[in-house]
């Protein structure tokens, strides 16, 4: 017989009673039942239950394990009383009767419960990961990534993609965030970075003549955590394509991300089943508030400037004449409730940064709120007409600038889906954003900057950038979003030297800066480049969307905390003056006050 085990813990059926079995894990639990002591025995595969006599060979082992200490157990497997069997585990219509207990390891007090899975600070929960991870739920979902990561392998290899390793020191690359610097030991002064995305390698790849590549790429960024963003790195479903369309990237990609989903949706319904919508970015800002709306949620924004042209609302007939814009959020069967929901969603804005939410609520039919009081009779009748409103509806506005109308109308619209129980959880909405802007106005430094990734394609090309307004020009640029998550973004690709000096003249980058910060892909594209595109998809996010979970650190191994910590390593900790001296780095502290 094996030292440790003849079979896992989950392994054991009716089939097996009467056969002699060693079986070796964890104590979940204990039980004591005065003549007889009971642990459940959990592996990596599941649970098993032992039983014992208080005369039997191994009570004085067996009463005397503390949770979680690590036992291995021989005995017979026994058939379950009738009344007995357990249901809730694979192994529940048998245990075994234990006649040798060996303790491999015993466990000392716990600073956390494993069983059970109670709330427990974070900061307890990533000191001791270890235990941490042992919890069923948390077990279950690095078990399901592993499996996503793996299907998503095989989709992509499947339809011709090779996996291509690229590398993890590189050169600093304008991503959107700042890089992970590395200190060059043997060039003094000199650091590599962290790669934030392949993105250079993979379009030199394509020049390279490698057609199909994709890779389950590291990604590392030194920026501020989030819940749906780790800090320090993350990784992500990196691929690009030769001689293709956004569209064909979109026909490429939405058969795989459609599959991930259905193979690991648990019964929930992934739409669309065909192709999935494509949203101009103008669209969804307009009538979700947001370039990654939740389209499980029916309520959709709309433009109401219009209706307050010389209204008797003054607030808003005011804000127009300066330039602003009105957004109607509507609120379905909201009217027919108390006036307090409408306060709440009020205060809610002001505690959000913003000035409040004006509303109308309608209740059997009649208009009510501050709006519709100053608003006309006859204007409040037009505007409800307009906006599709039933006889005990409600409906809020956002008014502002563009951007910060857009901005909290899309928040209200998702605190309205909540709030009234509009969201169908049961369902994955997949779709694509497409149009986005090439370029932004940074408010900061009072000038023109990539909105995106700066290595896109300008629509309309060089002429476009000759001869348009830059913050009038869009790129071929997409993201796939998924019930109000990000969970992929890509573009087609500028392939042409003269087109991304001119892209990055718009910025103030010379044509001497860009063979500077980014020589080795421009002396690429003087020797034949292919037009290529592609995408990265968030391994991360999907896996939280498919886990039901609500943070990313539910998904990952050994995470950091909310300030980029490492508290089961230490990380990140100070360097001995040796390894600096090595490195020709002085630290200097920030000033205190």
């Amino acid at each position: 017989m094996h030292a440790y085990r003849t079979h896992t813990c989950a392994q054991l059926r009716a089939t097996h009673v009467g056969e002699t079995v060693r079986l070796s894990g964890w104590v979940h639990r204990k039980r004591d039942h005065g003549d007889l002591v009971f642990i459940d025995l959990r592996d990596h595969y599941g649970m098993v239950q032992i039983v014992t006599e208080v005369d039997g060979p191994v009570f004085k082992v067996i009463e005397a394990l503390k949770p979680e200490s690590v036992v291995t157990v021989t005995g017979k497997v026994i058939a379950r009383a009738q009344e007995a069997i357990n249901p809730k585990m694979d192994t529940g219509e048998i245990e075994v009767r234990a006649d040798e207990a060996e303790v491999q390891s015993a466990a000392a007090e716990l600073p956390l419960p494993v069983a059970g899975e109670q709330e427990y600070p974070e900061d307890v929960r990533l000191r001791y990961r270890f235990l941490d991870l042992r919890r069923d739920t948390l077990h279950a979902n690095i078990v399901k990534r592993t499996k996503i990561i793996s299907d998503i392998r095989r989709r992509m290899e499947d339809i011709g993609f090779t996996e291509y390793s690229t590398p993890i020191l590189t050169a600093s690359s304008p991503e959107g965030a700042r890089d992970f610097l590395v200190p060059s030991r043997i060039h003094a002064g000199k650091f590599y970075a962290l790669p934030q995305a392949p993105q250079q390698y993979k379009q030199l790849l394509m020049v390279a003549g490698f057609d199909r590549y994709f890779q389950i790429a590291p990604c590392f960024r030194d920026e501020d955590p989030r819940a749906d963003r780790l800090p320090g790195e993350f990784y992500q479903l990196d691929l690009e394509m030769s001689f293709v369309t956004q569209e064909d990237v979109w026909n490429t990609m939405e058969p795989v991300i459609a599959g991930v989903f259905e193979a690991f949706a648990e019964g929930k319904h992934v739409t669309p089943s065909g192709s999935f919508p494509r949203i101009p970015y103008a669209e969804a800002m307009l009538k979700y508030g947001s370039d990654k709306p939740d389209l499980r949620n029916p309520v959709i924004i709309q433009d109401v400037t219009g209706h307050f042209h010389g209204s008797g609302f003054g607030i808003f007939a005011s804000l127009v004449e300066g330039g602003s814009v009105i957004r109607a959020i509507p609120a379905p069967g909201a009217g027919a409730g108390s006036r307090k929901f409408f306060d709440d969603m009020n205060n809610w804005a002001r505690g959000e940064g913003f000035a409040g939410l004006g509303y109308i609520n309608i209740k059997d039919g009649a208009p009510g709120g501050p709006i519709a009081k100053n608003h006309g009779e006859e204007k409040t009748a037009k505007l409800i007409e307009a906006l599709g409103l039933g006889p005990n509806d409600g409906v809020f506005f956002a008014a502002g600038k563009p951007e910060q109308a857009a901005k909290l109308a899309g928040l209200a619209r998702d605190r309205v889906g909540e709030q009234l129980d509009l969201i169908d959880k049961n369902r994955f909405e997949l779709a694509w954003i497409v149009d986005f802007p090439f370029y932004e106005w940074d408010e900061d430094e009072k000038k023109v900057d990539f909105s995106h990734n700066p290595f896109s394609m300008p629509q309309g090309g060089l002429d476009a950038l000759q001869g348009q307004d830059p913050l009038t020009i869009n790129a071929y640029q997409y993201d796939l979003v998924c019930n109000g998550y990000e969970i992929a973004s890509g573009s087609i690709r500028n392939h042409k030297p003269d087109v991304m000096v001119a892209a990055f003249e718009k910025v103030g980058l010379s044509q001497a800066d860009v063979e500077e910060k980014f020589g080795g892909l421009y002396r690429a594209f003087q020797y034949g480049a292919p037009p290529h595109g592609g995408m990265a998809a968030g391994v991360d996010r999907i896996v939280m969307l498919l886990c039901g979970a609500q943070n990313l650190r539910e998904i990952t191994l050994f995470p950091m905390n909310q300030r980029a910590e490492d508290l089961l390593m230490g990380a990140p900790s100070p360097a001995a003056l040796k390894q600096l001296r090595e490195l020709h780095i002085r630290v200097v502290e920030p000033q205190k006050g």
